[in-house]
């Protein structure tokens, strides 16, 4: 019988994957069985992702992708078919952090690209992919989400933020229904305050770090893997009756 949480044979894409949470889920994913293909806006990132992999004995490559572009993105799912034969598996990460700026201090042109990238990309990849998995009759899409799409994070203003996570939250419930019937499990992952580059440049700033971990029941910061063992779990066969899932990953901030 094969291990519920066993990739071999699986072939994920995970965008953003040059950094932090996408990096991380790559490697879990690999060390799963996965064949992993890294796609980040930022080439070199990825590069260093998938050589990592490679070095460790895995199979990734790295493509380029810009998601807030539809060709982009089937280019991606394109490159991802032609090395691996298919895709089983794709991880929605990449994803902008926010401005931090009040609305009525902020520049409309921030609201937009944080739409274009953090919701807009979530569906163009999901897009290009859905016909590929549809053809075999099977698939696991897991879309990185926020608690910020579940409550207002304080004290930074961020609504463009919330905002795009909250509609990837319904999205990921959207998918769900319209594409079960196709065999395609669409699932989400929101993480709380987990400790990355992007969240080490807020807890420094006067009265935010505190604040968050004081909002924490749990005191602390999660890990980049402690995310990446949840985006696992959806995206394997032990989550096989799960489909318009909201994972929270959070410390048990928004029990609060």
């Amino acid at each position: 019988m094969t291990a519920p949480f066993e990739l071999s044979d699986q072939v994920a894409v995970v965008t953003g994957a040059g950094r932090g949470i996408g990096r991380e889920i790559s490697m879990v994913l690999s060390e799963a069985g996965a064949r992993v293909v890294v796609a980040d806006i930022d080439m070199a990132t990825a590069s260093d992702t998938a050589a990592t992999l490679i070095k460790g004995g895995y199979e990734a490559l790295a493509v380029e992708v810009d998601v807030s572009r539809v060709d982009s993105a089937e280019a991606m799912v394109a490159a991802a078919s032609t090395a691996f034969g298919t895709v089983d598996i794709l991880v929605n990460n990449a994803a902008i952090a926010p401005a931090n700026r009040p609305v009525l201090e902020d520049e409309p042109e921030n609201w937009l690209r944080s739409m274009r990238i953090n919701l807009d990309g979530v569906l163009w990849c999901s897009r290009a992919v859905a016909p590929l998995m549809a053809e075999h009759g099977s698939g696991a899409i897991v879309n990185i989400a926020s608690m910020s799409g579940l409550i207002v994070n304080r004290p930074q203003p961020q609504a463009d933020y919330n905002a795009s996570k909250a509609a990837v939250i319904h999205l990921t419930r959207s998918l769900a229904t319209e594409w079960a019937a196709l065999g395609i499990r669409v699932n989400a992952v929101s993480p709380g305050y987990i400790a990355t580059d992007m969240t080490k440049k807020g807890s420094e700033r006067v009265g935010w770090g505190d604040t968050w971990l004081s909002s924490t029941p749990m005191g602390r910061m999660g890990t980049p893997r402690e995310v990446a063992y949840a985006v696992l779990y959806l995206a394997s066969g032990a989550a096989s009756f799960c489909t318009g899932t909201n994972l929270v990953v959070d410390g048990g901030y928004t029990a609060w």
